[in-house]
């Protein structure tokens, strides 16, 4: 399993997730079918980079992921629709609080 250490920037999950944060992610062969409604996922989402979303809802059959920020102003699925699959980089699977 690729796992790979992404550092938090800006507002987007706070008060979960707070810029400077780290996040450790398990990146593929993890089964795509293990992404549920509820996990953070870090993504490549073409014009903006690399980003990190809750997933709120799993579409055709986990194909795509509709993902969310915590902030009213959150750029996430509203503005650029569903995640494909193949976007996806990684699963959170550990946090790491700034201190």
């Amino acid at each position: 399993m690729l796992l790979k250490f992404y550092k938090i920037r800006g507002h987007s999950l706070h008060p979960d997730f707070k810029d400077g944060d780290y996040v450790l992610a398990a990146g593929f062969p993890l089964p795509i079918n293990k992404i549920r409604v509820g996990d953070v996922i870090v993504f490549h989402q073409p014009g903006l980079g690399t980003l990190i979303k809750r997933v709120q809802t799993v579409l055709n059959g986990g194909s795509a992921f509709d993902v969310r920020g915590t902030q009213i102003n959150s750029t996430d699925s509203r503005d650029y629709g569903p995640v494909t699959r193949e976007a996806i980089k990684g699963k959170v699977i550990w946090h790491i609080h700034k201190p």
